[in-house]
């Protein structure tokens, strides 16, 4: 049976490079992200582009949302893996000092989206007791950094609700995973910096970090393993990179 993927954020990054890799499967694609030019790009390059559906969508937008999941056309509705991987940070500044608005900007695409897609799918997982549920998160979610206040709570709520999922359905055979990717090098840190590219390059200065192809690889593997082997949390780091030391603020 030819399986339906459906990926959040597939335009660029993670989301883009496991299209290619589901795609080189033969699995049916639906490409979901707000710029449909890239999307479009994508499609014509992987093969077989009439088992790929693509649609212009921002995720944080239920009325819009609702309305392209209603009118998926047939052979793309029933989906067998959904990846959520629309996600994104801003700013790196001090709780103290940051724009609420980027903070409610995380939180509406990080965890309202991802729930909103989640829910309005996993019914009918639930209804053919077949499915596989791909929740990307950070090692942000378990490892807090100055500035990374708000997307490493958004990216924690990821890690527990991925586990609250398992919990619910536990009895059934859909498969639930989070994937907590380091440092990786793909549009995330020019939109952290918004669209300033110097400062985001230096970031990956002198570093060897993941690419978008190590993680879609992973995603894809946790599809391929045994039908009763669920991988329930994968945390994966380059090989430059590793936690820091506990650091205390000395007064003379």
């Amino acid at each position: 049976m030819t399986k339906t993927v459906l990926i959040t954020g597939a335009s660029s990054g993670f989301g883009a490079a496991a299209a290619k890799r589901f795609a080189a499967k033969g699995y049916r694609l639906v490409l979901l992200a707000r710029r449909i030019d890239k999307l479009e790009t994508l499609k014509i390059s992987l093969p077989d582009p009439q088992r790929i559906f693509t649609a212009e969508l921002d995720v944080t937008e239920s009325n819009a949302v609702k309305k392209c999941f209603d009118s998926l056309p047939h052979e793309f509705s029933e989906i067998d893996i959904l990846v959520n991987n629309a996600g994104l940070a801003l700013g790196i500044e001090s709780a103290d000092k940051t724009d609420f608005c980027d903070w409610q900007t995380m939180v509406d695409t990080n965890i309202t989206a991802l729930l909103r897609v989640t829910r309005y799918f996993l019914p009918g997982m639930v209804a053919r007791n077949s499915g596989h549920i791909i929740n990307i998160a950070s090692i942000a979610g378990s490892w807090p950094y100055p500035g990374g206040n708000t997307y490493g709570a958004t990216k924690a709520f990821v890690q527990q609700f991925t586990r609250g999922l398992k919990a619910d359905l536990l009895g059934t055979n859909i498969r639930v995973t989070e994937i907590s990717p380091g440092m990786a090098e793909t549009e995330f840190s020019v939109v952290r910096f918004k669209q300033n590219k110097d400062k985001a390059d230096k970031i990956y200065k002198d570093a060897k970090p993941l690419t978008a192809e190590d993680i879609a690889e992973i995603i894809e593997w946790v599809t391929s393993v045994p039908a009763h082997v669920n991988i329930n949390s994968l945390e994966v780091m380059p090989v430059c990179q590793a936690w820091g030391p506990l650091t205390v603020s000395r007064s003379e």
